[in-house]
């Protein structure tokens, strides 16, 4: 395909449609919700958008990096993705992460300068290079710039004004229930083990 015809990254990456798939990309948002929080964070963040219909907060959880004390993400579906159009409507999101909870303005990058700044992150995750080069994608920083209109790179600038209320870990009692349950059932066995008698020979 010739370059110019070539479409943009979000057209060429299949949009998530099956429900089980749909369910998959749910999972971190449970494992927030029980209170693990503080381990998937390093992988997933949870982003809480206002919803532009129903002005009722949504939640998505996402893979995103950080280099240089920024954080970004990559919208891989374009104007398909409900949490992108949210904030094209109302930028003001809550970002959780193991880093706790931040109130931020999201915007796409669009510069030379900040998408160069961002190449680092690209260049320090071999995954996702692999995952860009199967699209058939150059990664040189020159050809990134070059094809800048391909990518959606959004980032996050703190603010103080009011944002979406965050996700709370309102299932860690679960979490907590399912520990005291595993801990009897070691215990209960641990005793049965040293109650029973041995054989003599």
């Amino acid at each position: 395909m010739a370059e110019a015809t070539r479409p943009l990254l979000p057209e060429r990456v299949p949009y998530p449609s099956h429900p089980a798939l749909r369910g998959l990309f749910r999972v971190p948002i449970l494992l927030y919700r029980l209170g693990f929080g503080p381990v998937v964070g390093r992988t997933f963040m949870v982003l809480t958008t206002t919803g532009r219909k129903s002005g009722l907060p949504r939640r998505t959880a996402i893979e995103y990096h950080t280099y240089r004390g920024r954080k970004y993400v990559m919208n891989a579906y374009g104007m398909r993705s409900d949490w992108y159009r949210n904030l094209l409507a109302d930028p003001r999101v809550t970002v959780q992460t193991a880093d706790g909870v931040e109130r931020c303005r999201a915007r796409r990058l669009t510069s030379d300068e900040e998408l160069a700044e961002a190449y680092g992150f690209v260049e320090a995750s071999p995954a996702f290079r692999r995952f860009v080069k199967a699209l058939g994608f150059d990664l040189s920083r020159e050809q990134f710039l070059a094809q800048k209109e391909r990518w959606w790179l959004v980032t996050f600038d703190p603010t103080d004004e009011p944002t979406p209320p965050p996700l709370a870990a309102d299932l860690w009692w679960a979490t907590a229930l399912v520990s005291v349950v595993l801990m009897l059932i070691a215990l209960a066995t641990r005793l049965r083990l040293r109650s029973k008698p041995t054989n003599a020979h």
